[in-house]
């Protein structure tokens, strides 16, 4: 049997998801949840309070059943294995249910954590003034995975990213079975980099930018001050139902 998300647990058990939502992403990250399928495997969704489908993660195997009797099996879920979840269904939010209570996370979590870690740790690293970050599929192999591109500055040692990498990936649990971060270091100059950099900045992506000299941070497409709190509770689970795609 897998354990049991207690930390989750405890956060969801005292109701307040917003006020504590920092100690809710990272449970959720660091040790996931069980996500409830019928007899051919597909996830069974509930209902959130904007009448979309969104699928449930309990906070242990037992939660599950209690609520979802009528699930054939808890399936314990990474963050990366939510996120294809979500990518797959196009679901934009996760539920999440303990035994007393609820809360709804987009399903953004891995790369919201990238970015956050990232702009809370980029002025202490000179050496790098940007980061990207984007989900990719392989077109040889269809793999989908993240990816991470840093820009250094122009005297910057290349060590510089790795140290900051090793910093960042430390705050995130990734999970043995899943994919890992694929990471890229760009060095500013007229070479291929250079025009890598100018790419990236025209596509929309997540990006975290760094003004040494100002000591300023500016994630795209805003400044946070905060990191951002889940979306508001859903309401209590309404009458099962399959939802697959």
């Amino acid at each position: 049997m897998t354990i049991p998300n207690t930390a989750l647990a405890d956060v969801l058990d005292r109701r307040k998801p917003e006020e504590e939502s920092e100690q809710l992403l990272a449970a959720l990250i660091d040790f996931g949840v069980f996500v409830p399928v019928g007899d051919n495997g597909s996830v069974i969704f509930v209902k959130g309070s904007n009448e979309r489908p969104a699928p449930p993660g309990y906070v242990s195997e037992e939660c599950c059943r209690r609520r979802r009797p009528g699930a054939t099996a808890a399936v314990h879920c990474d963050v990366t294995r939510l996120m294809d979840i979500g990518h797959h269904t196009k679901a934009e939010a996760l539920a999440l249910f303990s035994e007393d209570g609820w809360a709804t996370v987009p399903f953004a979590l891995v790369a919201q954590t990238l970015r956050d870690t990232l702009r809370d740790r980029l002025l202490d690293h000179p050496g790098v003034r940007c980061a990207w970050i984007a989900r990719v599929r392989w077109t040889d192999t269809g793999m989908e995975q993240l990816m991470l591109h840093r820009a250094l500055a122009d005297a910057a040692r290349p060590d510089t990213a790795g140290v900051l990498m090793e910093e960042v990936l430390s705050r995130i649990e990734l999970g043995a079975e899943t994919r890992e971060v694929v990471v890229r270091v760009l060095r500013p100059g007229p070479d291929a980099d250079a025009a890598t950099m100018r790419e990236l900045d025209t596509m929309g992506l997540d990006t975290v930018r760094a003004d040494h000299a100002a000591r300023r941070v500016e994630v795209s497409p805003r400044e946070y001050d905060t990191h951002p709190a889940p979306a508001p509770a859903p309401a209590p689970e309404r009458p099962r139902r399959w939802w697959r795609r």
